[in-house]
């Protein structure tokens, strides 16, 4: 796109030449803009209007013209040019290096005119922004909120919280699988990630002022917050692997390092992160050496660096994935959580529950592709004859079905042992779920996306998002790889132990 855009800010200056005549650009008729072709591009990418870095990219692409301008003259100096009008170039060489440098030091990008936000090709008529202001305004004065109020009188509202809804795991995993079929189920109930975790840890862990000024207006759905653990420069499968620290100054701590893949972050409402960080100085043991603290997002050193794409999908539902950088973030020591070097006590008490909400509308998205493969079968006909009655597709159902049913019927195990036995004791069949029931909703998935053909890579059908999103369960909250090692290591401790009973 900046590639495209540099013809746009053509330096008017520079002699006109007879292969790049581009000195009235912008005033040719069916030509778009500037913004008009910002406008495009984010909405084919499904991209923010306002793209981040377009400074660098903008100033890269008129330094790549500059050299291939350089190269042609070159050429003609050589006398090997097939140009005839080889030497013009040398002219343009420095001004667009000059331009280059000049968009390079902008803080900003700006085109010159205020830029489109609504999103579409065509500008609209001043009146057509002011009623759809007013229609934006109204949506979210009135309709958002009426849902959640909606979702609030009927009593489905913080159902993820036993010390608020009353439910055990067992009772909301069956729940979390409804919420699982659509998207926007979880946000309108209030049992969306991160802020559940968050919820959690500010519940069981938080003080009495923690509570009251983040815990309850999460509660009650006014809020939104993010949770910062992966980081871009380690190799976050093994959860020690932390650059980020946290130092005690004072009556503050004062957090520096990057973190990314932090849910929510771009939500114009998240109004703190959670933030897993390493004490440097301690000589405690590996998994004694993290602490989490809450950082207010409007703290002076919090930077919102870019928004991260799952393949190709920004999640703008809840705020997407961010990279954040904190550079010398001061809090005050009464942030911090439960005490330093308590990090890896409170993740895993966060991340049990978690997997088990993760796990279950995984097995609700299973169903919705089971039933549009289904529906699909019966349907279309080939050679003659539906899908369903080809063996091969009526065995895709088959299968499918056996596949979710074990990965519920394992996910439900493993919440009721968390009910009898507490999160430790169900450490290996917690790791078993998040092993099973992505693998196997991926599979009902892709053959569900098999029976659409083209269609199902298309928006016609929420398939590829769906893919998308289970996916990375694969990696999220620890990836397959490091599951499978600690299924095997308790595996192997429960067959020593019965072995030794026996003898």
């Amino acid at each position: 796109m900046a590639y495209t855009l540099a013809f746009c800010f053509w330096p008017r200056a520079l002699k006109p030449i007879k292969m790049l005549n581009l000195q009235n650009l912008n005033s040719i008729a069916g030509i778009p803009s500037s913004e008009e072709l910002i406008t495009i591009y984010s909405r084919f990418r499904h991209t923010c209007t306002s793209p981040y870095n377009l400074n660098f990219f903008l100033a890269l692409s008129y330094f790549k013209l500059a050299s291939i301008s350089q190269g042609i003259y070159a050429r003609y100096l050589l006398g090997n040019s097939s140009a005839g009008n080889s030497l013009e170039f040398s002219s343009i060489v420095r001004p667009l290096a000059e331009v280059g440098l000049l968009v390079a030091k902008k803080i900003t990008f700006n085109t010159g005119s205020a830029p489109c936000n609504s999103g579409e090709l065509f500008q609209q008529s001043t009146e057509g922004k002011k009623i759809l202001q007013k229609m934006k305004d109204f949506m979210k004065k009135h309709i958002f909120p009426a849902e959640k109020e909606k979702a609030k009188a009927e009593g489905l509202w913080n159902l993820f919280l036993p010390a608020v809804s009353g439910l055990n795991q067992l009772d909301y995993a069956l729940i979390a699988e409804e919420t699982g079929k659509c998207f926007i189920a979880p946000e309108v109930i209030n049992c969306h990630a991160p802020d559940t975790g968050n919820m959690e840890i500010l519940y069981l862990h938080g003080t009495e002022e923690q509570k009251k000024q983040w815990l309850e207006p999460l509660l009650e759905g006014k809020i939104n917050s993010c949770f910062c653990m992966t980081e871009p420069d380690v190799a976050s499968s093994d959860a020690t692997n932390m650059k980020c620290h946290i130092q005690r100054d004072g009556d503050s701590y004062i957090i520096n390092g990057k973190k990314w893949w932090s849910s929510g972050a771009g939500n114009p409402n998240c109004k703190f992160a959670i933030v897993m960080g390493k004490d440097k100085a301690t000589s405690a043991s590996r998994y004694k050496q993290h602490s989490m603290i809450i950082v207010p997002m409007d703290t002076p050193g919090v930077k919102l660096i870019r928004p991260l794409s799952v393949f190709g999908y920004f999640d703008y539902f809840h705020g997407g994935h961010f990279e954040i950088h904190f550079n010398d973030v001061r809090v005050p020591a009464t942030h911090l959580i439960l005490g330093e070097g308590r990090g890896f006590e409170i993740a895993q008490g966060r991340l049990g529950p978690g997997r088990i909400h993760h796990c279950m509308r995984s097995i609700g998205a299973g169903e919705t592709a089971l039933r549009i493969l289904c529906e699909r079968s019966a349907q279309r006909v080939t050679f003659g004859k539906k899908l369903y009655h080809h063996e091969v597709v009526a065995h895709w159902i088959a299968e499918c079905r056996i596949a979710i049913e074990q990965a519920r019927l394992l996910t439900l195990k493993a919440a009721n042992q968390i009910d009898a036995m507490g999160n430790k004791a169900a450490r290996k069949e917690i790791a078993m779920i998040k092993v099973v029931a992505p693998r196997a909703v991926l599979k009902v998935i892709d053959c569900a996306i098999q029976i659409c053909g083209a269609a199902g890579f298309s928006e016609d059908f929420p398939l590829a998002q769906m893919f998308a999103y289970i996916r990375t369960l694969r990696v999220a909250d620890g990836p397959d790889e490091v599951h499978l090692s600690a299924i095997a290591k308790l595996e192997l401790l429960d067959q020593a132990r019965q072995l030794n009973a026996h003898l």
